[in-house]
């Protein structure tokens, strides 16, 4: 009698078991992520939170205070959030009840003193009011004093000095924005807590290279030592119902003390906030090499930086500029000037110039974030279409020119400026057209004192502008909008855009602002020709960083506002800060600055007609949707009219750029480059080294693209034509190996071979949306496909959920083969006579 029978299990009947349970095992076990995590600092891992204190008047003993992120940062937001605070009151402005938020240095552990702290460019929350916030004491004519003031900040003109850390000298009165004023100041004057006792806010965090005056993160350390980069403070200070005097303020009065007064100042809430060096991280004597290039790779290059001193032996200087800037460094790069560029649109090969090899490194995009405070909140979510874009772009909104006033429908008030009659019977602003309202009902429950800005575009020619205005003609609504035909409602363009013939124009690659409108300033009590224009109105960005802070501060700089100290004129124009509570800030930048100053962003009309935000999956998406550049098809270009299903329109992938005609030496240098930033460099995460949040990882393909294009470039030679600039006729071919109009090179599949038509059920104008306007060839007629829902290549993931179910399979069998043995055993025993 076999075992089997007798209960006493045989060997091989125990392994058949252990293969089984271990198949249900592997079955069981979650399959590894495609991305993958961060491994360091995340925001959320670095969250420390404080209670606050009862007070000498008001009990914030039930406040706590949440800052999300502490460690690991750089110029940057943090999320600041709470609970158990009093709701704020406000009657036109806040009242009482509210935070206040400054960044400080100080190297004491217990934190930092008054005279450390970045607060008091301007006047407090009341506007027009003209307190000066850095006052020690309350007001001037001292009539709020603080009983527990020390000595040496009162008197008749009391203030508290700022103290730099970089050793320069103090302030010398409240008036001194000699270090920090109106537009660069990070300061938060006043921050709601709604009815539920809650709040939250970003706050802008700077570091030593944006502030020395602060010192963030500048190394402390003797030379020679282990560096130290020093910490800052994060201070918050709540504000109850009571002025330091002890008067309660009732009605529709308002706090006026500084919170720097030495009672306001009893009740902070204090974190320390640990920065990313900023100090030369390379080591000295190293080679440098220039790398100019596309601002979309400059999050990532920072990023890289400090791992590719390391990694490369070589000390890499990234310059964010225009791209045909880095473009020229390229072809003009020698032995003795070498050079290597990032760029979105690939360098021309000129004759018999040198061969030029051209490797992704990141995959980003162009954004509309946005910074608006709602009633109940900053507004999370708004959605725009291409006509919506190129209303704001245009100029179209009667509150976009000077002259612009409250009084609309027609006709205005005897005495008050009317809108320019082009614009007469257009809406004041996005915020009210009803295009806007029909898809962002919310909004239209804002502040009635509420002003959103103009649409903040950065200045100069570039190839991520091109992107936009593409997008825009791939779209049948706003072509004929911008060709002058009314949207439903009525409205339409800007008679001097309309004559710049935006909708044919074959490549715009910059923002015009085209209206010659002039107004006198605002507050002009003097009767002097002070006026202002459009570009006093709505300035552009110095680039797409710049735009992501002015959208976080909720300022875009504007000048129309008239100033005239003690009566002396001619007067001048100056920036009035925004109210809190009311701010309303919108902008083209790019996704890793959206990311980096906790912005939202809006989702944009593809050309399916969904509304699509951008994130590492959309962004891949996008990739899928490109085609190979009609001059050279190793670079994909965006092709807004393809971007269908969850493809986000307005992603971009950047290329490091070099020529082969350099040194040995500099070519390797540049070729490690391009190896880390497709290989380690492609590790999600807001660690030193990694990829920062707003970029999505290089698919398989480009990474390999990358890696061929390394190896070309070291080698100098024409190699196996493999990464050639010349495209073939039918536009495939090449290191892409793309599969002409369909053909995809992000491992995301094809788009299907026709799919050129736009959005809005689009019948209209060039066939091929925006292929055309690029001089590109049409795709064919056939029928279209939505590449939205395209899978990406082959993870590390998908690798091991294959290998998974490989071994589930073997185990099974295993199993089953281990105890089908004794069981036929069995059987044959019972038929043998």
């Amino acid at each position: 009698m076999t075992e089997l029978l007798t209960g006493r299990p045989r060997p091989r009947i125990l392994v058949a078991v252990g293969c089984l349970l271990a198949g249900l095992v592997v079955a069981l076990l979650p399959v590894p992520p495609a991305t993958t995590p961060a491994v360091a600092a995340d925001n959320e891992n670095s969250a420390v939170t404080k209670p606050g204190t009862k007070g000498k008047y008001d009990d914030f003993s039930d406040l706590k205070v949440t800052v999300h992120q502490t460690k690991n940062l750089h110029s940057q937001s943090v999320r600041v959030s709470w609970k158990g605070g009093a709701p704020t009151e406000t009657e036109g402005s806040f009242n009482r009840n509210y935070l206040q938020i400054m960044q400080c240095w100080g190297d004491d552990p217990s934190g930092p003193d008054r005279e450390q702290c970045v607060f008091g460019a301007g006047t407090t929350v009341g506007a027009g009011s003209g307190r000066i916030v850095r006052h020690g004491t309350g007001t001037a004519s001292g009539s709020e004093d603080d009983p527990e003031e020390d000595e040496k900040y009162t008197g008749s003109f009391p203030f508290v000095p700022f103290r730099p850390a970089n050793g320069e000298p103090p302030t010398t009165s409240s008036h001194d924005y000699t270090y920090f004023g109106l537009l660069d100041s990070n300061e938060q004057k006043a921050v709601r807590t709604f009815a539920n006792g809650t709040g939250e806010t970003e706050f802008e965090v700077q570091d030593g290279v944006q502030a020395d005056y602060l010192g963030c993160g500048v190394n402390t350390a003797p030379s020679g030592s282990t560096p130290a980069p020093r910490p800052c403070w994060l201070v918050v200070v709540p504000r109850g119902t009571h002025e330091p005097s002890g008067n309660v303020v009732t009605g529709s009065d308002k706090l006026v003390s500084s919170p720097l007064s030495a009672t306001n100042w009893a009740q902070r809430i204090v974190f320390r906030l640990d920065f990313q060096p900023v100090d030369e991280f390379c080591p000295e004597g190293q080679a440098e090499r220039a790398v100019p290039g596309s601002e979309l790779a400059d999050d990532a290059v920072s990023s890289w930086a400090p791992k590719l001193c390391t990694a490369t032996g070589s000390t890499f200087t990234f310059n964010r500029g225009p791209e045909d800037a880095a473009r020229n460094e390229v072809l003009g790069a020698t032995e003795d000037a070498p050079a290597m560029g990032v760029t979105v649109d690939p360098v021309p090969r000129t004759g018999e110039g040198a061969r030029v090899v051209h490797a992704p490194v990141a995959v980003s995009g162009l954004v509309i974030a946005f910074f608006v405070e709602g009633p109940s909140g900053m507004m999370q979510e708004m959605k725009l279409t291409p006509r919506l874009v190129a209303k704001m772009l245009t100029h179209s909104y009667v509150r976009d020119v000077p002259y612009a006033t409250n009084c609309n429908p027609q006709p205005c008030p005897p005495g008050e400026p009317a809108p320019p009659e082009y614009l007469k019977n257009n809406p004041l602003n996005y915020t009210k057209d009803p295009e806007f309202l029909d898809l962002n009902p919310d909004y239209a429950d804002l502040d009635s004192q509420t002003e959103p800005l103009s649409l903040m575009v950065p200045q100069g020619d570039s190839d991520t502008t091109r992107v936009i205005w593409d997008w825009l003609k791939s779209d049948k609504e706003a072509r004929e909008f911008l060709a002058g035909k009314a949207d439903p409602w009525g409205m339409v363009v800007n008679r001097h855009y309309k004559e710049l013939d935006l909708a044919s124009n074959a490549s715009p690659a910059d923002y015009p602002k085209s209206d010659p409108t002039v107004a006198t300033a605002i507050g002009n009590d003097f009767n002097d020709s002070v006026e202002y224009t459009i570009l006093d109105l709505d300035p552009y960005t110095l680039d797409l960083h710049d735009g992501a802070v002015k959208t976080r501060r909720g300022n875009n700089g504007r000048t129309i506002n008239y100033v005239a100290r003690n009566g002396e004129v001619p007067a001048k124009l100056a920036n009035q800060a925004p109210v809190p509570g009311r701010q309303c800030a919108i902008a083209i930048v790019d996704a890793a600055s959206a990311a980096r100053y906790g912005l939202q962003t809006a989702a944009l009309r593809n050309a399916d007609g969904t509304f699509v935000k951008p994130s590492a999956g959309t962004l891949q998406a996008g990739v899928g949707a490109m085609r190979p550049s009609p001059d050279n098809s190793s670079v994909l270009t965006p092709d807004p009219a393809r971007a269908k299903g969850q493809a986000y329109p307005l992603t971009a992938v950047t290329y490091a750029a070099a020529s082969v005609d350099q040194g040995a030496k500099d070519r390797k240098a540049y070729a490690d480059f391009i190896r880390y930033a497709a290989g380690p460099g492609q590790t999600q995460g807001r660690a030193v080294g990694q990829l920062p949040p707003g970029y999505a990882p290089l698919s398989a393909k480009l990474r390999k693209q990358a890696e061929t294009a390394a190896d070309d470039l070291e080698r100098g030679d024409p190699g196996s034509g493999t990464s050639t600039d010349e495209p073939n006729a039918n536009g495939s071919g090449g290191l892409t190996g793309g599969a002409g109009s369909g053909g995809t090179d992000s491992g995301v599949a094809g788009g299907g071979s026709g799919a050129g038509g736009t959005g809005s059920g689009d019948t209209g104008g060039p066939s091929s949306g925006a292929a055309a306007a690029n001089g590109s060839a049409p795709p064919s007629s056939g029928p279209q496909q939505n590449i939205g829902q395209a899978k990406p290549g082959i993870t590390p993931g998908d690798i091991l959920g294959v290998i998974r179910w490989v071994l589930l399979a073997v185990l099974f069998l295993g199993g089953a083969s281990g105890l089908a043995g004794p069981v036929m055993l069995r059987y044959a025993q019972r038929r043998t006579p």
